[in-house]
């Protein structure tokens, strides 16, 4: 590392990334009057994943109402569910209005930090060579940033184009073009009927298919934006009702799996109304309890699977060719473009960043057995971290930006806690952390992800390492202030 990091004041906080989770961090702590901090991007502009998954079709799940700050609500959303190019346009705006552009460095990849004892301060070093340093370091990488490809003999072989959906290739027509994809998760329903009228044959190479409900989404009429835009309180009043609807809907993945038979039963009426061939229909029924994974909505995946142009093939994948996918009962599937629709590693957290803590604890290594964090904030030994969107804090039920903003107040309550203590640093204790992630871990038992699949949810080993196991509500009262008694505060 070179030393210019030396001749730099070191920075009250450092975010990495600047998706929901570093912008809404960032606008909180300016707004509490901490102004000396810096957001680094690896990428050459702000957004996460809504920059990265621009492919056809790209929107959200959750209605716009709720998929947005609360301290800046907006009362134009288009529609129900807001696209992709609304969403990031929605962070732009506001990244100009609290004027963060001077705060945030793009192009700034974070390869390690270390943390110093002596000095109390995280050291880290970017791509760059350069060094800078900070009190407090606050990672906002979320869980869907590193994509994950399939590991298939020959794939390297292959003469075609190739490319995940989160690098989706604009440049590349796909019209009459026998188009492969893999995957059946959320980004492949969402770009395959975008995709299917161009090309010339689109076969679909499915693991296990998704349970896929219809989605209540249409634009607002010109009427209810004006409606809105003149009396904002109607607005949240509607992401409130929302809310409580997303919360109830909880309470068939938390404590009573039984209501998913409801759910059950209009997947299948969704399922029979756009699928008549009865052969397709038994491919798309999946084997394992519902909301077991991540279940999926969209109105034109199934109309546009029944298309004569698309074959769904659920034959495993053996090997990849110069031209064609094989699979495993030998048959050849030829194709000119490969699109990985495989979703993220996202059971890896802030890989491929060197984390290093007290006594040149790697992070990597303390999570050997899967991610955990005290209220998937706080790492024991990692003094002076927190993890935004972090282990356990993910949701099957209802909008990631409500988490997001019980976890701002949480760390600015660390923060607060620094001065308070005179402390140079707070460490959660190991026995705290602990304690706190078998709850986790026995709450996560009862519930449906735990009822026989396996997911993006879970490590290989069946660690629940992604969702949190209960209320949103639930999560924000036990992250309104941080307990002095749960950390190390060292003066």
């Amino acid at each position: 590392m070179n030393n210019n990091s030396q001749n730099q004041a070191p920075l009250r906080a450092l975010i990495i990334g600047s998706g929901f989770g570093g912008l809404g961090m960032a606008i909180q702590l300016q707004q509490a009057g901490i102004e000396d901090f810096l957001i680094l991007e690896k990428a050459a502009e702000v957004g996460g994943t809504w920059r990265d998954n621009s492919y056809p079709g790209a929107a959200c799940d959750v209605p716009s109402h709720l998929y947005s700050f609360s301290f800046e609500p907006k009362s134009d959303w288009s529609r129900k569910f807001a696209p992709q190019a609304e969403i990031h346009g929605y962070m732009l705006h506001c990244v100009a209005k609290y004027q963060l552009r001077p705060r945030i460095r793009c192009n700034a990849e974070v390869v390690a930090a270390a943390f110093d004892a002596a000095t109390a301060l995280w050291r880290v070093a970017l791509n760059t060579g350069e060094e800078l340093c900070a009190e407090v370091l606050i990672s906002a990488c979320g869980q869907l940033n590193q994509p994950a490809y399939p590991a298939l003999p020959g794939l390297a072989r292959f003469q075609g184009e190739a490319f995940h959906s989160a690098r989706w290739r604009h440049d590349l027509d796909l019209t009459g073009k026998r188009v492969a994809v893999i995957g059946t998760g959320a980004s492949a329903i969402q770009f395959v009927p975008q995709i299917q009228p161009k090309v010339a044959q689109l076969q679909l190479f499915q693991r296990s298919p998704a349970y896929v409900l219809a989605k209540p989404d249409r634009a607002y009429q010109p009427w209810e934006l004006a409606v809105m835009r003149r009396l904002p309180w109607l607005q949240r009043i509607d992401r409130g009702l929302k809310y409580l609807q997303h919360e109830v809907r909880g309470l068939a993945f938390i404590s009573q799996p039984w209501l998913m038979k409801l759910m059950r039963s209009s997947f299948e009426r969704h399922l029979k109304r756009h699928i008549s061939d009865p052969q397709l229909r038994a491919q798309l029924q999946p084997d394992y309890p519902m909301g077991c994974k991540r279940i999926l909505i969209s109105n034109d995946y199934f109309p546009a699977l029944a298309q004569p142009n698309v074959t769904v093939v659920s034959e495993a994948i053996s090997a990849v060719t110069e031209t064609a996918i094989i699979t495993a009962d030998g048959r050849e599937h030829p194709c000119d473009v490969l699109i990985y629709g495989t979703g993220f590693a996202a059971t890896d957290f802030l890989a491929p960043m060197q984390i290093r803590g007290l006594d040149g604890l790697e992070l990597n290594q303390a999570w050997r057995d899967g991610a955990e964090a005290y209220k998937g904030i706080s790492v024991s030994g990692f003094p002076n971290l927190f993890i935004l969107y972090g282990p356990n804090t993910n949701l099957g039920h209802s909008s990631i930006i409500y988490m997001l903003e019980s976890q701002f107040r949480y760390v600015l309550g660390c923060i607060a806690l620094l001065r308070q203590q005179g402390a140079r640093y707070v460490d959660v204790k190991a026995a705290v952390q602990q304690r706190y992630n078998q709850q986790i871990q026995l709450r996560s038992h009862r519930t449906i992800w735990e009822q026989g699949c396996s997911s993006w949810y879970k490590t290989a080993s069946g660690k629940s390492t992604n969702n949190w196991p209960g209320y949103t509500f639930t999560y924000r009262q036990q992250t309104r202030a941080p307990e002095p008694d749960d950390y190390e505060c060292t003066r």
